[in-house]
């Protein structure tokens, strides 16, 4: 391996501000800020935009798609039954 071609891995401190939740991991994600952790260590924090704390599919927030109103408002619309013509036998 080169030297000096890498960069630093080291402990960083990746914060979710929507979430209010924070973990401290290692990465080479650099940054100018720091935070001073519950180890009484400072380290450098990257804000970040969402996490498992506030993903809506790890939380059980998640929007579920309603397909059966969707086959509904189609059919509906276009029919989707045995009609007179025709319509709808395969």
């Amino acid at each position: 391996m080169q030297q000096d071609k890498h960069p630093e891995y080291r402990p960083v401190v990746f914060r979710d501000r929507a979430a209010g939740y924070a973990f401290l991991t290692r990465s080479t994600a650099d940054s100018d800020r720091t935070i001073e952790w519950d180890d009484g260590q400072t380290y450098p924090v990257i804000d970040v935009e969402i996490s498992s704390e506030s993903h809506p599919f790890y939380t059980g927030k998640a929007r579920t798609v309603d397909t059966e109103g969707r086959v509904a408002r189609f059919e509906r619309r276009y029919g989707g039954g045995t009609g007179e013509d025709g319509a709808g036998t395969a």
